[in-house]
């Protein structure tokens, strides 16, 4: 039976709760029970659905470019409060996975469980598997092509057992995929330092700095024609990262930039 939901200007925000509660109804029990993780970024979670990423789902990290380092380290990041839960399993195709870098990022190694494959299909025949795994915090793999079929079969296995899924994937590798999220990074200029201010640690250099931009978000609102939102992300001295409380209007500050931690 369809569910009609009037958009009355006195009524909107009740609308809205309620057009969510029967979207979790309709992508299933699976997904609507597992609840939310926390992305650690209280301006992201306040835009999100419930305040986090949802559990029993996939989610999408979109490389904008050639920039997967900003990309895998906004990955790391969410790995981060997730592998407190639990183990995390890590599906890639080159081992090129910096055990310090993860380290200063606030990853420890030994939260991670690696699986190397060759080929696509095997690789995600082992993010698949994973997500049917209870006792996962969450499942990261790096497909380089997802086709809409290939994502439903992950989001299907999340919703089984409630698990969280994350691809991490280049801009040209597909477009339609089923993720609930997809997350858009992009390498942004670091800060200039303030007169007076203290050397940076790592030989002198600044904190790293992520544009980031939610393009797709199932159960949300968006905030304008470009999406749900945009944040400039700075990694701090504490191994977190924190969103600097300003939306992007002019992201071409991005960057390409080899892949250097993950």
């Amino acid at each position: 039976m369809a569910t009609l939901v009037q958009l009355g200007s006195g009524r909107k925000d009740a609308a809205l709760a309620a057009l969510r509660a029967t979207l979790r109804r309709l992508e299933g029990p699976g997904r609507a029970a597992a609840g939310v993780a926390p992305t650690g970024f209280d301006a992201i979670d306040r835009m999100l659905p419930e305040g986090g990423l949802a559990r029993g789902a996939l989610h999408e990290i979109v490389g904008e470019g050639a920039d997967r380092a900003a990309s895998s380290g906004f990955a790391i990041r969410l790995l981060v409060g997730l592998a407190v839960q639990g183990p995390v399993l890590w599906c890639l195709a080159d081992p090129d996975l910096y055990g310090p870098g993860l380290q200063r990022l606030g990853l420890a190694p030994d939260r991670l469980i690696l699986a190397r494959t060759r080929r696509d299909a095997d690789l995600l025949w082992a993010m698949e598997e994973g997500l049917k795994t209870p006792g996962l915090a969450a499942v990261l793999g790096e497909p380089y092509r997802l086709d809409l079929t290939a994502s439903r079969r992950l989001q299907l296995a999340a919703e089984s057992v409630g698990g969280l899924g994350l691809v991490l994937r280049p801009a040209d590798g597909g477009k339609a995929t089923a993720a609930v999220t997809r997350w858009r990074v992009a390498s942004a200029p670091s800060a200039l330092p303030v007169p007076g201010q203290e050397i940076p640690r790592d030989f002198g250099l600044m904190r790293g700095r992520w544009q980031v931009s939610l393009e797709r978000c199932r159960g949300a609102v968006p905030t304008g024609e470009q999406g749900y939102g945009h944040w400039l992300v700075e990694e701090d001295d504490a191994a977190r990262a924190v969103a600097v409380a300003q939306e992007l209007g002019d992201r071409s500050g991005a960057s390409p930039a080899r892949r250097q931690i993950a």
